[in-house]
């Protein structure tokens, strides 16, 4: 994907890696253990703060596509963001049903060395694998994040 469209893959990737491991293994830790087993996703993107449409639009289609792999027609859910409520913070977002408002996905989009990586969070179900596919084919860098594993590194699907 271009600028325009979408993240790209930064360059410099190994440098890179220290803080996405960090990130990954924070990912991690926010779903353990809970009332609701918990999966995720890191999309990595290179988006600073003036390309705020862009990373909503990337938001969305990401959402978009846990809510299929979830079994959900897309078109039958809305993002509910934290500027909306002040238990959120302002760059959380949520991915909603229409009928019962019941939680889909979950996305923080954090600030990392001057862009932006988007975490989500979704209920355990969907293919992992299937859906990491998807987000690739979609143009995104991304990686899982299996709730259940026992260990950060072992919960890393590249």
């Amino acid at each position: 994907m271009d600028a325009d469209t979408g993240p790209e893959t930064d360059a410099n990737e190994d440098a890179d890696a220290p803080a996405r491991t960090d990130l990954r293994r924070r990912a991690w830790r926010l779903l353990q253990p809970g009332e609701v087993s918990l999966d995720g996703l890191v999309v990595y993107t290179a988006l600073d703060g003036s390309q705020e449409p862009t990373m909503h639009r990337a938001t969305v289609e990401v959402g978009d596509l846990i809510a299929t792999h979830a079994g959900h027609d897309p078109g039958e859910t809305f993002v509910y963001s934290g500027t909306d409520d002040p238990e959120f913070a302002s760059n959380q977002h949520q991915g909603r049903r229409l009928d019962d408002e019941s939680f889909v996905w979950e996305c923080q989009q954090l600030l990392r060395d001057g862009s932006f990586d988007l975490v989500f969070y979704f209920e355990s179900g969907p293919d992992l694998r299937a859906l990491l596919e998807a987000v690739g084919e979609a143009g995104y860098e991304v990686t899982g994040i299996e709730g259940n594993a026992e260990t950060p590194a072992d919960a890393a699907i590249e």
